[in-house]
């Protein structure tokens, strides 16, 4: 029983190897885009915005930091979808 634990655990081991080259195969980008860039800069702003209220217990600026992160996020989907993620058709190179 030993050896042929150790063989299914080489096996596996293999296997796992090939499944992570073959992920790795395709390149995905870096999120270096302008719709990337957009949505960390509103998100790092709005973080700041709500980090500060925080801090001096403002529960009005804190909310409007939220906002600020969720107008982030959604202006990076929507740069996206129109064509300035990685892949874009707005965008001269692929994101590399």
């Amino acid at each position: 029983m030993g050896a042929n634990a150790t063989v299914n655990t080489t096996e596996s081991a293999e296997a796992r190897a090939a499944a992570e080259a073959e992920r790795h195969a395709e390149p995905v980008g870096h999120g270096n885009t302008p719709a990337a860039w957009t949505l960390v800069a509103v998100v790092l702003l709005g973080s700041l915005i709500s980090c500060i209220a925080f801090a001096v217990a403002n529960v009005l600026w804190f909310c409007i930091g939220l906002v600020v992160i969720a107008v982030g996020l959604l202006l990076g989907g929507i740069m996206r979808k129109a064509g300035f993620g990685v892949g874009g058709s707005k965008l001269k190179n692929s994101g590399h």
